[in-house]
């Protein structure tokens, strides 16, 4: 299992009623698409030019680390003129953005099984990687060929190739194990164009987060939609599991009834 190298420091939000690390289900860009009758090529290209804005919308509002839901496991079965366009504009993408980001402070990594990527894209992720490495204003995870069950399963296979006792594996080992070893999990999960559902997203890192739904398509997402979805964020109550025990009050005792 390859992961992305480890993570450097990241500031910490600005603010305590913020998340650490949102996750990003960018949904919406063939919808955009259609109804504006363009091609869905078209909807993937402006979803592309959305990012830069969001994450930046993001940076100000206080939030460090993103993770973007580019292309899972089971995009695959798309049409492969569809499968061949995104992956030339992935690589595009790594062209005309690296550079600049990485002026900018922030550390690119890719998350997922990238042996299915082409041997020059997989080149063009390793070098983004290395570049960026110790950059420190800001993280920027792109999921690509990335499935929350396959990172599991990857995980797990990892550890036993490594000599790990499976039958003592804790927590703390397998989480060690994921693509995001080193990062927070997020505390919040943004989905557009109004899904609900997670889609095998980051099933294991997600346990506690927060869901925001949003039926803006990914493409129409902008800094005013963040600060809306970190609003929203705010007022959830957070409990992790636990009921908070009433001030003054003692749980009341379960008595059995009496047997007759």
């Amino acid at each position: 299992m390859q992961r992305p190298p480890a993570p450097a420091a990241i500031p910490e939000p600005s603010r305590p009623e913020l998340p650490r690390h949102i996750g990003i289900i960018m949904d919406g860009n063939g919808r955009w698409a259609r109804r504006r009758h363009l091609p869905r090529a078209a909807g993937h290209r402006a979803g592309v030019a959305t990012i830069r804005p969001v994450m930046e919308a993001c940076h100000a509002a206080g939030v460090h680390i993103l993770t973007l839901y580019a292309f899972s496991t089971e995009n695959w079965s798309r049409p492969r003129h569809e499968v061949a366009a995104l992956m030339q504009l992935f690589g595009d993408t790594i062209d005309s953005e690296v550079g600049e980001m990485h002026a900018e402070g922030i550390q690119i990594r890719a998350i997922g099984d990238r042996s299915k990527l082409s041997p020059r894209l997989q080149q063009k992720v390793r070098a983004a990687e290395e570049l960026t490495s110790q950059n420190t204003r800001a993280v920027l995870n792109v999921a690509i060929n990335y499935g929350g069950r396959h990172e599991i399963v990857a995980a797990v296979r990892d550890l036993a190739s490594r000599g790990v006792d499976l039958t003592a594996l804790d927590t703390e080992t397998l989480a060690g194990a994921l693509y995001t070893a080193g990062l927070p999990d997020p505390d919040l999960i943004v989905r557009t164009a109004g899904e609900m559902r997670i889609s095998n997203f980051m099933l294991w890192q997600a346990a506690y987060a927060e869901i925001y739904v949003t039926e803006t398509l990914w493409p129409d997402f902008d800094a005013a939609a963040i600060e809306h979805a970190l609003g929203a964020y705010a007022g959830r109550d957070r409990r992790f599991g636990a009921v908070p025990e009433a001030p003054g009050r003692m749980e009341e005792a379960i008595v059995a009834p009496a047997s007759l």
